[in-house]
């Protein structure tokens, strides 16, 4: 029976890496021949709903169940804690978003590429959080219709506890004066651990994870939704009232 178990395991995981890769390049052609021919101002609302068909696709292939609770905006900025590289599947499932990232997630294998055809806004870490051409493409997303997800932690954690906020990530928020909605995502898994399995973070090597992951029969996703609110205050402030509405979110 044992033996039955390990290979309806090696299967599954073997069967969910070529469904990943095969549908990826076919969304990758997808992408490459439609989007780049529409004008500028629809690019990056086609991509949004590019990644969202391509994360639904996604979550039913690795068997992560997304359950809500509240609604997600349909514009503005979403703040939301940050646990591992599932998140930004789990909640673009949900319906379409563009994320701010750092710089360095350009450069993952796999993930990276896939930020890219999706249109995500890359800053470099700490002084360009708060540059005008950032806060610019933010604006754009938003007046085109797109919810920006934000994760001001500034990088995955074990889902201990949420790190302490980056307040230059919020300058956009200030300067746009646009409602930002607070959210609050975990998972759970029937064996093994989350913080050492699902969440991404120390020094983990990303491709290892990914194929761990191939061989969990389910992971669920809880994600909660605040109402969205206009801050006010400077940036510090609106840091510590989010990431304070995040933590009471979690318990």
């Amino acid at each position: 029976m044992a033996k039955i178990t390990r290979l309806s395991s090696v299967f599954l995981g073997t069967w969910r890496a070529f469904a990943v890769v095969f549908f990826s390049l076919c969304a990758l052609a997808e992408n490459l021949l439609t989007i780049p021919f529409l004008t500028r101002t629809k690019r990056l609302r086609a991509r949004t709903i590019w990644l969202h068909r391509w994360s639904q696709f996604a979550c039913r292939v690795l068997g992560v169940r997304v359950a809500t609770r509240g609604s997600m905006p349909r514009s503005g900025l979403l703040v939301c804690n940050h646990l591992s590289y599932l998140d930004v599947l789990a909640l673009s499932s949900i319906q379409p978003c563009a994320f701010v990232a750092k710089r360095e997630v350009a450069g993952w294998p796999f993930f990276g590429w896939l930020a890219r055809a999706a249109g995500t806004i890359f800053v470099d870490r700490e002084h360009r959080f708060s540059s005008t051409a950032v806060i610019d493409l933010v604006h754009d997303a938003i007046r085109g219709g797109s919810v920006v997800v934000l994760f001001p932690e500034g990088t995955s954690s074990d889902g201990a506890t949420v790190l302490p906020f980056k307040s230059a990530l919020l300058e956009s928020a200030v300067q746009l004066r646009c409602p930002v909605t607070a959210a609050c995502i975990d998972y759970a898994i029937d064996r093994g651990s989350v913080s050492d399995e699902v969440c991404y973070g120390r020094d983990m090597t990303l491709v290892p994870h990914l194929l761990n992951l191939f061989f969990k029969h389910e992971i669920r996703s809880n994600c909660v939704f605040a109402l969205a609110k206009t801050r006010s205050g400077n940036r510090k402030q609106i840091a510590r009232e989010l990431r304070e509405e995040i933590v009471s979110m979690r318990s």
